[in-house]
This record gives C-alpha cells, structure tokens and sequence, in this order.
C-alpha cells in the first residue's frame, strides 16, 4: 500500500501541476498578446500611410532628479483637423489623399459593428461598385456586399438606419467588398459630414505617398502617422484600449494564479509526503541521512514538474483561445486583436510547474528528513499536530500581513487599486489558514467531537479519526477553504458593486420612464414637443482622464433636471450645469481635493482639454458616475452622442421606443464585472480541480485503515457513514474559515467602495457551500469505494 500510496500522491501532484502552468500560460498569453498585439487594418487597407488623431494623454513627471514621460489610452476617437488634409498634398511625391469620418449608423435589424462614412472614403479600403452608383442626395446611401446578401437590398430598396439622425433611405449602391468585422455604410460626402457632428473635423487621412514627407508636412500637428499593421490602431481606437486591458488582466490574473497555484501544489506535496512518512521513517532507520531523503523528493517533484509542465503548457494555449472567445463575446476585445502565441509564455509556464514542484516538495519534506531515525518510526505511526517553530512564525506573519491588507483595502475607493488588493487579501488570509492549518483543524474538531458523537459507530469513528489525524485534515481543509474564501470573494465583490450602483441609480432616477440606451438627440427633441411630457433628460455616458487618472462622466440636459434626476447633491448646486460647470461625487472630490468654486483641469475622451468649474459635490457617484457635465458639453466629444432618456409626465407612442420604469436604468456599475467573472472563473476551477484531487488522495491512502476496520467488524456500510460524517465535518470547518476569510475581505472592500456592508445573496451563498459539499462527498465516495473493492486480507497483506 506504501506504493500505492506513493504513486497516488504523485498522480495528485502532477494533476495540480499541469492545471498551475495551463493556467500560468493561459494568463501569460494574454499578457503577450496586450505587450505585442495588433489589429490589421480593414477599412484602411488600401491606404499605405494614414495620419489618425493622437490616442494617448501625455504627462511629464520629474522623480529624484530623473524626468519620466507617462501616457495613457483615451477613451473615445480623436479627431483630426480636416485642413490637415491640404498641408499633406502640398508634400513632395504624395499621389493621393481621402479624408475620412466615421460615425455610429446601423441598418435596423442587422447586429454587429456598424459604421457610417461619406463616399468619398471608399478608395481608403478600396471599396468600388457592384451595382448601382454613388449616393448624391441626402437620402441616398450605398450598402456593403453583406449586407445587401444578408438584408435582400438592391438599388432601389428602402431601408431605415438608424444613427444621429435616424430615417428611411433610399439604396442607390451594392459594393463589391464586404469587411470581416464592421458593416460600412456608405452616405453622401455632405450627409455623412452633417451626421458625424464634427465640423473641419475627420476621422483620419489616407495617403499615398512617402512617410517621411507625410511626417514632414504633419510635424507640430497633434496626431500620429501609422504605417503597415499600425494602421490598424488609427482604425479601431477601442483595440488599443482593450491591448492596454489585457496587459493589467493578464498579468493580475496570471499572478493570483500563480500564488493559488503555489499554494494548492504546496499542499498537495504536504500531503504526499505526509502519506509517505512510513516509507522515509525506514530510510531514516536504514542510515539515509536528511539530505538523501530531500534529494530523493526532490528529483521526484522535478520528474514530476517536467512531465506535467509541458503538458500543462500545452493545455493552456486552448484555454488561452476560449478565453479570446469569451472576452469578444463580453465586448472586451474587438474582433480583430489575434493572440499573440510565442514561445515566452509556454516557457515561463514551464519554468513556473518545475520550480513550484522543486519548491513545495523540498519545503515538505524539510521536517520529516530532520527527524532522527527512531523518532520518525514513531511520529510516521502517531502523527502529532504539533506546528514547528519555523511554520508558526510564517502563520503569524502571514496572519499580520492578511490584517494589513484588510486595513489598506477598507480606505480604498478606485475600483483599479481596489481589485488586485481584493484577491490578494483573500489569499493572503488562505496561506494564514494553510500555514495554521493543524491548529485550526484541532480546535475544529474539538468542538464537533460532541455532536459527532451523538451518532453511534459512524459519529464515534469519525470523531477519532478526525481527532487523530488533524494533519491530514488540515491538508484536506486548506483547499476547501481556499476554494470557498475565493469563490465568494469573486462573486460577491461584483454583488456588493451592482447592488449599491443599482440602489444609487434607482434611488436617484426621479422620472416615471426611462428609454434607451441609443437613443438620438432628434427623438429626445420630438418627445419633448408631445403633450403631457414635463421633462426630458438625456443622458450620455463617457470617460475622461484627470491627469493620468481615468473617471466616468455622465452628460445630462441641465433643463428639467430637477423632475428627473436626483444626484443627492451635498454642497454646491446644479443650477449652472450648463457651459463650463462640472458636478463631482463625493468621492471623487476627495481624491481630486476640490470643491464648489474650484477650476478642476481635464482632458476630455477626444482629447479635449477643458477646465470647467466645479458647482456641486453629490453622493451618488456609484450609480451615475465620478462627474457630471451638460449634455451637449460631453456629447460633442463622443464616438456615439445617443444616450438615455429620462421622461417625466406621460410617456409619448414614439414608434420603435420602448419605455420601462426607473428600475430599469442602465447604471455605470463596473464594466468589467462580467470579465473579471469569466477570468477569475478558471481559478475557482483550478481550486475545485485541488479540492478533488487532495480528497482523493487522502481517501484513497486510507485503504489499509479500511481494511482493518472491516477485519474487527465494521460493515462497508458503517464505514462509508464514517467517511460521510468525516466529509461532513471537514466541509463545515473550511466553511467557517472560508466564510471567515470572504466576509473580512468583503467587509473591508464594502466599506472603502461602497461606504457599507457587503451584499451576500442568501441563495447564492448557499450555492457555493453546497457546490463544494458535493465536490467533497464525491471526491470521497468513490476513491473510498474502490480503495474497499478488494479483500480486506488482501489490502493487509499489500500493505506489508
């Protein structure tokens, strides 16, 4: 049994080793694919050079004596002066130049990404005719290949559109092309300029010619000249913007992985070398010395950690490409961002499974090799609890470091510093209870000995097991609890978010009906003309960059903002919204240290610098954003002005709008909640892949238990309720520690972003703690039932 038991330990160990570096290279693929990534140019394929609007915000900051130039991604296009246009054909050796403006336009009833442009653009890809001509009149538009396939449209079909102004066209034009990820719509060159809303303004330009005379003749200008794949960026803004995102989620998520992956192989190899102790008490007593022994486990780990790391590596690039798939469903990543797959992070994720094999493994065994030879055939039969000095003092450590987090965490109130602190606590606290394990699981135990032992035979037995093996209990309750703490941290982090924007947003929304999002400035204009309505507010929704520092900001119709929204204002007012008055949360007022009065210089999502005047601190910033403008400030500085309405009195029969009541606003709770649900989902797996796998491991060692116990004249029967109220127990302890490791990290997180409690679903909880009962029973069950398959006498005599 001692090589059964031994191949068994390995086994778990290689199963957590090659989930750890799937994980590892998973991670780090995106991480490369944010450091490396670009997206090929579609719509300005046919143009070698095209000069776009400058995408970053620009800070110089001087630290010891040294000057260091930041820059962060903005959050909408920026736009290019449209004289800009002339100055490049004025260049020597440019042949041609196409300006360019792109605008949000859809056909009605065709999903997916939609933009309109003027005609004059098409050379930029290049598209050219199929049928029809080129759209003159205003109420002319030219369709792509698609969607004419698609939409049955030939020239002179009629199709509405809906965009700024939306409205019936006539289709005059079918191109020949059609784009991979975006439809394009083609209006007339007055038409798409007036739709666009940025007069003298363009999207970007197209030239044919040489760089260097384009760079010459655009030198001065506040805009980039992008060439080959770079010409990609000037086209999809938002794909920089998501390359900017993976390089932050991979690496954050890359290194909590890692850490859970330490942590649970740590455990597994305890647990092997635990099971082992038998087998190294008779090479101590044989006169193997310590270091003998450490090698022996050692090389076992390395053998193990080179067999499982390459496999695992392997195994991460298809989760790297699910993952791909799952963020572009969520809208994370465009459509045109490939993973980068190079040779970095396969190895990295390697180097990680051997060096976490070598160092648990060592760390593991480093006890038992020290223990002298007639000492270790004793403690390998009766498995004291108690902690060496070393462990204690890194539990206590770690025990500090869990309370430092949680004090750091609960004056935390940006969601970007907050998340990273959030994890890290949570694990923090794990390794405390890893490291405190044996204690914990003895004073565990200690207190469900009592009603343990009001059942007989199964209760009595489980009590004494329970009692004379904490060891092995602790290894079991580590994972269990790991499993648990972070799975109801990931879970109710996003509750305790939505549930106070939610609140804020439906507390704050004074009007009986709300439509949109996307709904154009023109309806909100002849909603407010039908009898019976008082007011009508639109609300657009954007970023802007104070500094390097990135906050929502919320535009609204200062008219009538009194019947239909409430911001729950503190000080100042919103009487002058209007122009240049800004309103900011209270929290962010805090952070940016103004008040009513103050000038407070921003730079908005184009890259407009502005400087408006702050007029009001309010206290609902989680449901409605950082900071408040007008509406027509913000909208003239969006890729997409269509907003929310906000309608007090009776709603209007405005065809194709839907109205629904104030619980239905769309609030600005976290954007990235569902991603950072689908990230963290792996590590929840990961861990209940380690529940599994400890559980089985350690039921599956027990044979030899089993067998004596059915040899003095304990049924199979009584056996199994013994493990039954054992499994009982042990999901009970690492419930408590579990729940104790969520709510202190919870509580801290709630009180720093949200000023409260945090919010834990009942039902929702009650689903985690029974999702890992059944992990448990079943990774208990069965390993039991085959370790009891064979003889009794059999399973004895192997064992000898």
């Amino acid at each position: 049994m001692e090589v059964i038991a031994r191949k068994a330990g390995l086994a778990g160990a290689f199963a957590a080793l090659l989930c750890a570096a799937a994980l590892v290279c998973a991670c780090g693929i995106l991480l490369d694919t944010g450091l490396r990534g670009s997206v090929a140019p579609q719509r300005y394929a046919g143009a070698p050079v095209v000069v776009g609007g400058d995408q970053y915000v620009h800070a110089v900051k001087e630290k010891k004596g040294r000057t260091k130039h930041k820059a962060k991604v903005l959050g909408e296009r920026v736009w290019v002066p449209a004289s800009l246009a002339d100055r490049i054909r004025s260049a020597p050796g440019v042949r041609a130049v196409t300006t360019e403006v792109s605008f949000p336009a859809e056909i009605a009833g065709r999903d997916g990404e939609s933009w309109g442009h003027g005609w004059e653009s098409a050379a930029l890809t290049p598209f050219t005719l199929r049928a029809g001509r080129a759209p003159a009149a205003d109420d002319e538009i030219v369709v792509d290949a698609a969607s004419a396939r698609e939409r049955g449209l030939r020239p002179g079909s009629r199709v509405r559109v809906e965009s700024a102004e939306p409205g019936t066209y006539r289709v005059v034009g079918v191109t020949r092309q059609a784009l991979r990820d975006q439809t394009a719509i083609f209006f007339s060159s007055a038409r798409a300029a007036r739709l666009a809303g940025r007069p003298g303004m363009v999207s970007a330009i197209g030239v044919t010619g040489p760089e260097r005379a384009v760079r010459d003749a655009v030198r001065g200008a506040r805009v980039t000249v992008h060439t080959g794949d770079g010409r990609g960026r000037a086209e999809f803004p938002g794909a920089e913007r998501s390359r900017i995102k993976l390089i932050s989620m991979g690496g954050a998520l890359g290194g909590t992985a890692l850490l859970v992956a330490v942590l649970v192989v740590s455990g597994t190899f305890a647990l092997s070398v635990q099971q082992r102790e038998r087998e190294i008490a008779l090479l101590r007593a044989i006169a193997a010395t310590p270091r003998q022994v450490r090698r022996m486990i050692g090389r076992e780990a390395l053998a193990v950690g080179l067999v499982a790391g390459p496999l695992g590596a392997a195994a991460g690039l298809p989760l790297a490409f699910w993952l791909r798939d799952r963020f572009r469903g969520l809208g994370a990543l465009p459509a045109g961002l490939d993973l980068v797959t190079g040779p970095f992070p396969p190895a990295v994720a390697v180097l990680a499974a051997v060096a976490a094999a070598w160092a648990a493994a060592r760390t593991a065994a480093r006890r038992t090799s020290r223990i002298r030879p007639v000492e270790a055939l004793g403690e390998a039969a009766l498995r004291p609890v108690r902690l060496g000095v070393g462990r204690l003092v890194a539990g206590l450590g770690c025990t500090a470091g869990g309370a430092a987090l949680t004090v750091l965490l609960a004056h935390l109130n940006v969601e970007a510093a907050s998340s990273p602190v959030t994890m890290l606590t949570a694990i923090v606290w794990t390794v405390a209870v890893a490291l405190l394990g044996p204690v914990l699981a003895r004073a565990g135990v200690a207190v469900l000995a009592v009603p343990l032992r009001l059942f007989p035979v199964g209760g009595d037995l489980a009590a004494a097991n329970l009692g004379a093996g904490a060891r092995r209990l602790a290894s079991v309750i580590t994972p269990l609890t790991l499993m648990m703490g972070l799975t109801a941290t990931i879970l109710f982090v996003q509750t305790t978010m939505g549930h106070a924007a939610t609140r804020q947003a439906a507390d704050g929304t004074i009007a009986a009906h709300v439509a949109g999002p996307g709904v154009p400035h023109a309806v909100a204009e002849e909603i407010r003309r039908s009898p019976g309505v008082t007011a009508v507010t639109e609300v657009v929704r954007g970023t802007v960059r104070v500094g390097l520092e990135n906050y929502r900001i919320q535009g609204v119709t200062p008219a009538g903002l009194n019947r239909t929204l409430d911001l729950d204002v503190r000080s100042g007012s919103l009487d002058a919204l209007g122009g240049s008055g800004i309103a900011v949360s209270e929290t962010a007022a805090g952070r940016l240290h103004v008040r009513p009065g103050d000038r407070l210089r921003l730079t908005l999502g184009d890259g407009t610098p502005i400087a408006p005047t702050v007029i009001a601190v309010y206290g609902r910033g989680l449901g409605f954003g950082d900071l408040t403008v007008s509406r027509d400030l913000l909208a003239a500085h969006v890729d997409d002005p269509r907003g929310t309405l906000l309608v007090a009195g009776e709603p209007p029969r405005i065809p194709g709008l839907r109205f629904a009541g104030a619980a239905s606003i769309t609030t600005n709770a976290s954007q990235n909640a569902e991603v950072n649900q689908v990230a963290m989902i792996l590590i929840i797996a990961f861990t209940a892949i380690a529940v599994v796998n400890t559980l089985a491991m350690a039921t599956s060692a027990r044979a030899r238990e089993f067998a004596l116990l059915r040899i003095v004249g304990t049924t199979r029967r009584q056996v199994m309720g013994m493990l039954g109220w054992e499994t009982l127990a042990t999901v009970l302890i690492a419930a408590v520690l579990g729940t104790a490791v969520a709510l202190v990290t919870l509580t801290a997180f709630g009180r720093g972003m949200t000023g409260g409690a945090p919010h834990v679903p009942p039902l929702t909880y009650l689903g985690v703690l029974g999702w890992a009962g059944v992990l448990a029973l079943v990774a208990t069950a069965l390993p039991a039932r085959l370790a009891m398959a064979p003889r009794p006498a059999d399973t004895i005599g192997a064992g000898e």
